[in-house]
């Protein structure tokens, strides 16, 4: 090739670019660090504890990721503070603590990103019939959650009743079915994830953001002021 050497310098050059943009967005994450909020006397995100650390392993291993997101959305990127799955978008800050960060894959099912933050939260009970029935706790999705029955075992009631077992009919007496290891850390894992806390450097950029794209909506064209257009459509609708 005559320009061999200028199309291979141009390639070199490209991936050079890329290479570097991926290093500059490596570095500018993992300098993030927590926020420490004098009021709370704590710092956010807060730790996940040993359990809940397990159960994201559980969550990877089994692939909830294929259908479920944790990113919430802006507004006006879409409906999920609408639906009640954040108060705020998600943040970079929100996953420094996670080893496997689960950003997911498709919205088969419902993000949750902030499952235990929401209004009405489910309880461990709602997630551990979830895993065993199947059945949607969010009365806007129509698809139908898998039944995980082999994170769950059957034995034999020894002394009194286990406080964590499903409730199953037509089971044999004297026997009960209770989640297993996995299972409890996956339900400690989903009840763990909450971030409902607004970070005040992300807080003042999005209002910034905000304010700036309504002055956007609201700028005066001219002749005469945001409202000037559609004022002849409210007086033919009058007419």
């Amino acid at each position: 090739m005559k320009n061999g050497p200028v199309f291979f310098l141009g390639l070199f050059g490209a991936m050079a670019l890329s290479w570097g943009s991926i290093m500059l967005a490596n570095h500018q994450l993992g300098t993030l660090a927590p926020h420490f909020d004098e009021n709370e006397g704590k710092a956010f995100p807060e730790r996940s504890s040993g359990i809940a650390g397990r159960g994201q392993l559980v969550y990877a291993d089994l692939g909830c990721a294929a259908c479920h997101t944790q990113q919430v959305r802006r507004p006006d990127f879409g409906t999920d503070q609408a639906r009640g799955w954040g108060e705020r978008q998600s943040f970079a800050r929100d996953y420094i603590h996670q080893t496997r960060v689960q950003l997911g894959e498709s919205r088969v099912g419902p993000d949750l990103a902030n499952l235990a933050g929401r209004k009405t939260p489910p309880d461990a009970e709602d997630l551990t019939n979830l895993l065993y029935a199947g059945k949607t706790l969010d009365p806007q999705s129509k698809s139908q959650h898998p039944t995980y029955k082999f994170l769950f075992e059957t034995r034999e009631v020894v002394g009194q009743r286990a406080a964590n077992a499903v409730k199953v009919a037509n089971l044999a007496p004297g026997m009960q079915v209770v989640p297993t290891e996995r299972a409890r850390a996956l339900i400690t894992y989903l009840l763990s994830l909450n971030n409902s806390y607004a970070y005040p450097s992300e807080t003042a950029w999005n209002t910034v953001a905000a304010v700036a794209k309504e002055g956007e909506h609201k700028a005066p064209d001219a002749k005469g002021g945001a409202d000037a257009k559609a004022a002849p459509a409210k007086e033919a609708g009058h007419k």
